[in-house]
């Protein structure tokens, strides 16, 4: 066994991590295009938290640790949290202390840049996965257990066949009693774009608004969002397509909180279903939910199942702080 060193970004690694990402991340791959907009072209890259590990002139790990350098919206910088957002080691050069070595240098970049938290690995917008797939990678978990990362959430990732998809007349009764009491629902219109965005940034995120925003800017249709208002007011939206250009990923998707008891997100949830039906997709996907949150039971009723489950996970940066 050779010895190894882990260094910082240097041009022209872009092509051997992506190679080794595909060697040790089956289930995952990635291409070289979405590498370089994910993460050379995040807005938070920082070439020190890019962690190279190399032996004999080779690449055998990879750490990705990120901090907010650019706010989100306003001047939030998520001034206690860093993320890491992948990490491998070539199974050749397992059990060597290399894997230890990427994450005690992942922790310290974070650390150094004045944050307390490190998680893994929900960081955004550029994240790959909500968390550490335990049925897929069983080793990355304990790893991450053994240095100190103890379980925070643990979301799922769902999917639902639209071959046979149809609006039940549950949800056509309902979209007519709300519509009697002053409630419209149709795709996004000019007059609508601001008020979508505050609305999202005031009631779920920045990021969510961000989303829209981009996807807007690439082309993303406009009957690809749909509004559910109150005269002026938004009170829901939903999107599909928004993400990454892939038409078949569905979200973001929110009702206003005081509106929730209404089936507001269940008319907005079957319209947009429906509309990715009649639009020729075969199936409907998103990343993240909670199983047994409103919104879980929800995707649950309307047909939709796990495909992936995760735990996101998380620890000190310093090493003053860890037990």
């Amino acid at each position: 066994m050779g010895r190894f060193s882990v260094r910082g970004y240097l041009p022209g690694d872009e092509a051997a991590v992506v190679a080794l990402w595909n060697r040790c991340l089956p289930a995952d791959p990635i291409t070289s295009e979405r590498f370089v907009t994910q993460v050379l072209l995040d807005v938070n890259f920082d070439a020190d938290g890019y962690l190279v590990a190399e032996q004999e002139g080779s690449v055998v790990g990879f750490l990705l640790a990120m901090t907010r350098l650019t706010p989100m919206q306003g001047l939030d910088i998520d001034p206690e949290d860093g993320w890491i957002t992948v990490f491998f080691v070539d199974p050749a050069f397992r059990k060597q202390g290399i894997g230890q070595a990427l994450i005690e240098r992942g922790r310290a970049h974070i650390a150094e840049r004045g944050r307390r938290w490190v998680s893994v690995s929900p960081y955004a917008p550029n994240y790959f996965w909500p968390g550490v797939d335990a049925e897929r990678y069983p080793e990355a978990l304990r790893f991450l257990r053994k240095n100190h990362f103890d379980p925070i959430e643990t979301p799922v990732s769902m999917t639902a066949s639209l071959l046979n998809f149809s609006i039940p007349e549950s949800v056509r009764d309902l979209r007519l009693r709300r519509e009697n009491e002053g409630y419209a629902f149709g795709t996004l219109r000019d007059d609508q774009i601001a008020g979508v965005l505050a609305f999202n940034s005031r009631h779920f995120s920045a990021d969510w608004a961000r989303a829209i925003r981009e996807g807007l800017l690439r082309g993303v249709p406009r009957d690809r969002v749909l509004v559910a208002s109150r005269g002026s007011e938004i009170v829901g939206f939903c999107l599909y397509g928004g993400y990454d250009r892939v038409a078949e990923r569905f979200g973001p998707f929110g009702v206003h909180p005081d509106s929730r008891r209404l089936g507001l997100g269940r008319i907005l949830l079957y319209l947009c279903l429906d509309r990715m039906h009649a639009n020729g997709l075969q199936n409907a996907w998103f990343l993240w939910t909670g199983l047994d949150d409103p919104a879980g039971h929800l995707y649950t009723s309307a047909g939709f199942h796990v495909a992936r489950s995760f735990t996101v996970v998380r620890a000190t940066a310093s090493s003053t702080e860890r037990g």
